[in-house]
């Protein structure tokens, strides 16, 4: 892939889940970039703001690109290792290639995803550690709701 910059394309998701912290919300990011690096969509995770569980990071970044007639060579760009449900989206729609800002406070589908013939490149960036790592220290109830987790369990 041409113009492939894994690190510029992490601090434009970043600066979406900063925004979404910002506004009440769990700050993870996204971005989706075309084959040819040309930035398509970007978004966060919005399951707060618009009280709609389904807006995760990755699906707002893949919504705010648009319709596309194909996948192929498209990198979607993460603050945070995805779930299952994004980690669907990216092997339902054929994206090639995932960037993972951390992995450390979520481990999510990206080896399932690999294994399925998607390049994956974790970065273990620190802005990205320290944001989950705070946000999760003072909201572990949105956070366990966030991924799933009840705590009743």
């Amino acid at each position: 892939m041409r113009n492939f910059d894994p690190q510029s394309w992490l601090a434009v998701a970043l600066e979406e889940a900063r925004l979404g912290l910002a506004e009440g919300g769990i700050p993870i990011g996204a971005a989706l970039y075309g084959a040819e690096g040309q930035l398509l969509g970007r978004g966060r995770n919005r399951r707060v703001q618009d009280d709609d569980p389904s807006t995760h990071g990755e699906t707002a970044a893949f919504r705010n690109a648009g319709r596309q007639p194909s996948y192929r060579g498209a990198t979607m760009v993460s603050t945070l290792s995805p779930c299952w449900y994004c980690s669907g989206l990216i092997r339902q729609f054929g994206i090639s290639r995932l960037v993972i800002g951390e992995a450390r406070t979520f481990y999510g589908g990206h080896d399932w995803l690999a294994e399925h013939g998607v390049g994956v490149l974790v970065l273990d960036n620190a802005d990205c550690v320290e944001l989950m790592t705070e946000f999760i220290a003072a909201r572990p109830e949105l956070w366990h709701e966030d991924i799933g987790l009840d705590s009743a369990r």
